[in-house]
């Protein structure tokens, strides 16, 4: 059984019955949920969901639980509201940025330090491109290109997190001042990824991609696309917690682009609200993606603004704590008209 959020009010008093759920802590609500049980797809109100049985109830309570803060030094990463994150790419090939810093710490964590004053909660540093086709890099060599850039990111009071699959960029970044480390292969690519971060206590964003051993990029398909990574990330969850991870620290991403077509990308964002269902944070990773250009007649990589602001709102209304962008000024300012509808919708 899975439980999407439906019915989205206002505020709890704009339900006819004033039978509204707050959705996972944050700014908002919801009347109902789409239950989709072998097979069958109908909608409950919320009050009643619980007597679908235990594996409903779960369900229910950690959609509706509030996420805890992580804690981290003297910052704080909050999610009853949205966030962005910035990607800092130190890397020569990436798709879409990177390439003027990546051999100059100083000009990329001076662009992280921009970010940071522009709203971003977060930057997060990757040391490795993961477009389809790019070169493996050595893992002191990804290491040598990200940790000068989080040194001077952390003594300038900046959240970072560390953008590697791999186990050594892990701790050496983990110990030049990141705080958080986030794995297209959801710790699955390097064997030693898992003991690092559980060793660290370090939170940690688990991506989906279809065949992370291999690389972020194959699979064979989907029979039901939205269920099948819901299911993938499930089982991800709670193989990291019994690797020694706290629940309360892991972020879930769907992997927006990874091993996914047009039409799956399509079905995740606009089912996003199910991965609640997890009971823990949510990150979205669509700036500037493919799927934009092929919405709009193929534009390319520089000229997706428009597609990206649009799909960060959208994470926003299903309730995603986290959005990682390209275009931090842009995402910051729309989510903080977002934001202001929402105050005002619920003062009245």
């Amino acid at each position: 059984m899975h439980l999407r959020p439906v019915q989205f009010v206002d505020t709890p008093a704009a339900h006819v019955d004033g039978a509204a759920a707050r959705l996972a802590g944050g700014m908002q609500w919801f009347a109902a949920y789409e239950v989709l049980d072998v097979g069958r797809r109908y909608t409950v109100p919320v009050t009643e969901v619980t007597g679908l049985g235990a594996r409903a109830a779960t369900l229910h309570a950690r959609i509706t639980a509030p996420r805890p803060a992580w804690q981290l030094g003297p910052r704080t990463l909050r999610f009853d509201q949205p966030q962005v994150a910035g990607i800092l790419n130190v890397t020569p090939d990436s798709f879409s940025d990177g390439r003027a810093t990546h051999d100059d710490p100083a000009a990329a964590a001076a662009a992280g330090v921009a970010m940071a004053a522009a709203g971003a909660a977060l930057v997060d540093v990757g040391g490795e491109s993961t477009r389809p086709g790019a070169a493996l890099v050595w893992e002191e060599d990804e290491a040598r290109r990200v940790t000068p850039v989080v040194e001077r990111l952390f003594a300038a009071g900046v959240l970072v997190s560390v953008d590697t699959r791999k186990a050594g960029v892990m701790d050496a970044a983990l110990a030049a001042g990141a705080g958080i480390v986030n794995d297209v292969a959801a710790l699955l690519w390097d064997d030693r990824a898992l003991p690092v971060v559980a060793r660290s206590g370090a939170p940690v964003i688990l991506m989906h991609s279809p065949d992370p051993k291999s690389g972020p990029h194959g699979g064979t398909g989907y029979a039901n696309v939205v269920t099948e990574v819901f299911d993938w990330l499930e089982a991800r969850v709670d193989a990291v917690v019994a690797g020694g991870v706290d629940r309360a620290r892991i972020m879930v991403d769907p992997g927006i682009g990874f091993g996914k077509s047009l039409t799956d990308n399509l079905a995740l964002l606009n089912n996003l609200a199910i991965f609640h269902g997890l009971g823990c944070p949510i990150m979205l990773g669509a700036s500037r993606k493919r799927l934009i250009g092929a919405l709009s007649n193929e534009a390319p990589v520089a000229e997706r603004l428009g597609g990206s602001v649009a799909l960060a709102l959208k994470g926003a209304e299903a309730g995603v704590q986290v959005m990682r962008v390209h275009d931090v000024v842009e995402t910051v300012q729309a989510l903080r008209v977002w934001r202001g509808l929402r105050d005002r919708a619920l003062v009245g």
